[in-house]
């Protein structure tokens, strides 16, 4: 006998409630919100990779299976929704590539965390980082589901059900109810058969279109009177909720952007800071720009401290003090003799490089010059050959012919 796992995956209510989130410590509020938060990022990614509604629904699904098994502290929630999208386009044969992807999700973050929108440097180290980790997140997922990835989505059967009822003007309204219920734990605890009858009762009630009761016209389609009013119920739930949040519960950084939110206080202070760190290089110390901004100083600076030297000294700078302003004055008096000095060897190689230039220039005007005089002389000398060589030719016919006349007579 062999039995397919499609239909395999479906969760009891205690199994939810001791999920491996709330064993972490989170709370049902917050493991709630950040379901919804993950397929709303699956929705709007889907949208702007335009992709179709049925790749975007396999993503929600996989995620939410996901997260019956792992914990919203050890498994980024935004990680894992880019994962899924990318899993979910190559099993519904819509692939898109993960630059794509990391991309869209990168500028989705900035808007939604309010951030500057900078470019994501494919050769960056940030970017690296991300791809490896889509990877890898990847691959946890298909460990999980034990490659099994088959999904079956409530929308195929709402079009039959509608059809059968004689009532198509619900399959739009029906049709929406079904892409919210991606978005809660309807799709691992009931079969797509009840959710697609929850969604066809709770659009006939909206707009008051009678449905045969007698006999109750859900048996006909495999489906209880529990499991329905359990639909209806979550979503009408759903609806109840506010816009949702991301809640960092992830203790290691998941952020797609280039510089952290927790960073951007930091980088309005010191801007250059900022820069260096995400460029990758080492940030100059205070000691170092101090010897920077010595150097950049001219002589007016040294100036200043040769002024301040005439001046009396207090009674209480001497001994130490005395001591560290000599060694500023010293190090400010070294810096500005290095300026001197690079100063003076650059404009020795200015010098250099014009005179060298100027005596190329010379030499090609002499050469030009003979070539010109060589050219002349060549010409001449040429005409005058050609002169003789014409002259020649004509002598030796003339006195051809007249040794020819000279045989005849």
């Amino acid at each position: 006998m062999i039995y397919t796992a499609i239909d395999t995956f479906y969760l009891t209510d205690e199994q939810l409630r001791d999920s491996p989130s709330r064993k972490d410590g989170i709370d049902e509020a917050a493991e709630a919100s950040l379901r919804v938060y993950g397929c709303d990022l699956i929705q709007e990614s889907g949208i702007l990779l335009k992709l179709p509604q049925a790749v975007m629904a396999t993503a929600q699904v996989l995620f939410h299976r996901f997260y019956c098994k792992k914990s919203f502290a050890r498994f980024s929630a935004k990680r894992v929704a880019a994962s899924c999208v990318w899993l979910a386009g190559k099993l519904e044969e819509s692939p898109r590539r993960s630059k794509h992807i990391i991309f869209v999700f990168h500028r989705m973050e900035c808007r939604r965390e309010n951030l500057p929108i900078e470019f994501l440097d494919v050769f960056s180290t940030k970017y690296t980082e991300l791809r490896h980790d889509l990877i890898r997140t990847e691959r946890h997922l298909l460990k999980e589901m034990g490659f099994i990835c088959h999904v079956e989505h409530p929308h195929k059967f709402i079009s039959n059900y509608l059809a059968t009822l004689e009532a198509p003007e619900l399959t739009q309204e029906a049709w929406n109810l079904a892409n919210d219920s991606l978005r809660t734990t309807l799709c691992v605890r009931f079969k797509s058969e009840v959710v697609a009858c929850g969604v066809v009762y709770a659009a006939a009630r909206r707009h008051r279109v009678p449905l045969p009761e007698d006999p109750p016209w859900w048996t006909v389609f495999d489906a209880d009177e529990a499991g329905i009013q359990e639909v209806c119920k979550v979503l009408a739930h759903l609806y109840s909720l506010p816009k949702a949040q991301y809640i960092p519960v992830y203790k290691d950084n998941d952020s797609f952007s280039v510089r952290r939110a927790s960073d951007t206080q930091a980088s309005k202070e010191s801007p250059a800071s900022a820069v260096a760190s995400d460029r990758g290089t080492a940030v100059p110390s205070s000691s170092s720009q101090e010897k920077n901004s010595l150097t950049k100083a001219g002589p007016e600076k040294v100036k200043e401290n040769s002024d301040n030297k005439d001046k009396p000294v207090p009674a209480e700078l001497n001994g130490k003090g005395d001591q560290a302003v000599n060694s500023k004055s010293e190090k400010s008096e070294s810096n500005v003799d290095r300026t001197e000095e690079r100063e003076r060897s650059r404009s020795r190689g200015r010098d250099r490089d014009s005179r060298g230039r100027d005596s190329d220039r010379d030499r090609e005007r002499d050469r030009a010059k003979r070539h010109r005089s060589r050219d002349k002389t060549s010409g001449y000398s040429d005409k005058e050959k050609s002169r003789h060589r014409s002259s020649r030719d004509r002598g030796g016919y003339y006195s051809s012919g007249d040794k020819d006349r000279r045989r005849h007579h």
